[in-house]
């Protein structure tokens, strides 16, 4: 689902990257993502923005697949998420369950990678940080944490 249409936001009002799992990492490619928003544009905003029924989360909670050794790369900080909260998404009913809270508690851990980012640290003006998770069944954005 486009970020813009979920937020009624117009064309061009906001800057999104998207990824597997809405993972913040490393790479060249999200630290300069980051660092354009907050240090060019200098936003007043930033969301992490998971979702119910994340393929790539899903994906974290079954075996790795070695035909894709990218992704499984990619989603290793979802596994070890996912150890840490074992009991909690064991004593989940279904898969679909687990996904989702996995998906929510990924949107947290998510925050505080962001939190220690070179590029939230080097801002010329702090942002709000928001995490939201979106409800692919209700169509809702639900808010999960905003400071």
């Amino acid at each position: 689902m486009p970020a813009e249409t979920i937020t009624n936001a117009a064309p061009g009002d906001l800057f999104v990257l998207r990824n597997i799992a809405n993972l913040l990492g490393t790479g060249s490619n999200t630290s300069s993502a980051l660092e354009y928003a907050l240090c060019i544009l200098q936003v007043k905003h930033v969301v992490i923005c998971g979702h119910h029924n994340c393929g790539g989360v899903r994906a974290s909670l079954l075996p790795p697949n070695a035909n894709a050794p990218h992704v499984n790369e990619r989603i290793a900080p979802l596994r070890c998420l996912a150890e840490k909260h074992r009991d909690e998404l064991e004593a989940c009913e279904s898969l679909d369950q687990k996904v989702s809270r996995l998906a929510e508690l990924n949107v947290h851990a998510q925050l505080a990678v962001l939190r220690e980012s070179d590029a939230l640290k080097c801002a010329p003006r702090r942002p709000s940080l928001h995490g939201w998770i979106y409800g692919m069944n209700d169509g809702l954005l639900h808010e999960l944490a905003a400071e």
